[in-house]
């Protein structure tokens, strides 16, 4: 059985969808699902959920990633990217470093951004490319972003190499028109690289060259195991009694300490805890109420926790 998170070095020209399928069929994974799509012009961090891990998908979704992307100021493209129709173009100012920094601190925080109409998100129960692609466009109500970092890594008269660090729904292709406007002028991605997803370290990355002669020569592939890939979140362990009536679905008291830990107490909501049994055994995730009461969530297959 196959349960863990790959860390796929993404590469160019293939969509997320044709690259979890890809890696399920060579691992031989019972389902996989990948995190936080990239589009095929991307390259990078894929995360990619097998077996029980897919159950913690929205805990990884959460995490804020890194990108390094190239911007070619001047013109405006259909989709925000190399793959698009030219649809706008407008001269470059004569930019200076400083006052191209002075441009990218104004986008740092939480921000309202329009998703493109080249998107996965969808309308009247159509994904937005879909209407895109048949030349239609339609309103789309800003959405909050949060950005943490933007750096400018190196300029060209017509060209800004940059980095960001971004909450969860950031469109890249929509900053680098932004920063474009605010520059006065336009523009569009020209290479997009996912550099990490919080929480994985970027060296637990590999390409699917490198995790193909894995298979080939029955070497053991670098997973995450399902208990890393929610080690971020708060931990909660119970007793061997406890960890057998969460399991059967019941509501258990998490134990002393537990809600002073977690922090529960202080928002009176509900956290998401990463839940483990006698001797550190992973139950999966529980939601941890502020009176010390803690339900089962998403908990993982016995044989993880056996």
């Amino acid at each position: 059985m196959i349960d863990g998170v790959l860390l796929l070095d993404k590469p160019l020209g293939l969509s997320s969808t044709a690259a979890g399928l890809r890696v399920r069929r060579l691992l031989g994974a019972s389902k996989a699902g990948h995190v936080g799509s990239l589009d095929p012009l991307a390259t990078g961090m894929l995360p990619i959920c097998l077996g029980e891990a897919t159950k913690l998908a929205g805990e990884i979704l959460d995490g804020d990633k890194i990108y390094r992307f190239r911007v070619k100021l001047g013109r405006r493209t259909a989709t925000g990217d190399v793959e698009g129709e030219v649809i706008a173009t407008s001269p470059v100012p004569v930019l200076e470093r400083k006052a191209v920094e002075t441009v990218l601190r104004s986008f740092l925080g939480e921000q309202h951004q329009v998703p493109p109409m080249y998107s996965a998100i969808k309308q009247a129960g159509q994904p937005l490319y879909k209407l895109a692609r048949a030349g239609l466009t339609v309103e789309r109500p800003p959405r909050p972003v949060r950005i943490e970092r933007l750096e400018l890594l190196a300029m060209e008269p017509d060209v800004l190499d940059l980095r960001v660090e971004c909450g969860k729904g950031t469109y890249v292709r929509v900053l680098a028109e932004d920063i474009a406007r605010a520059l006065g002028t336009v523009g569009h991605v020209e290479s997009l690289r996912r550099e990490s997803v919080q929480p994985f370290p970027a060296e637990r990355m590999v390409s699917m060259e490198a995790l193909q002669a894995a298979v080939d020569s029955q070497r053991e592939f670098p997973l995450i195991t399902p208990a890393e890939a929610v080690g971020h979140l708060p931990a909660v362990t119970l007793t061997a009694e406890g960890a057998r009536r969460l399991q059967q679905g019941q509501i258990v008291p998490a134990g002393e300490g537990a809600v002073a830990a977690a922090g529960a107490g202080e928002t009176g909501g509900e956290l998401t805890v990463r839940v483990h049994g006698p001797e550190g055994k992973f139950l999966g995730l529980g939601r941890l109420g502020a009176a010390g009461r803690l339900a089962p969530k998403r908990l993982v297959a016995q044989h993880l926790s056996e």
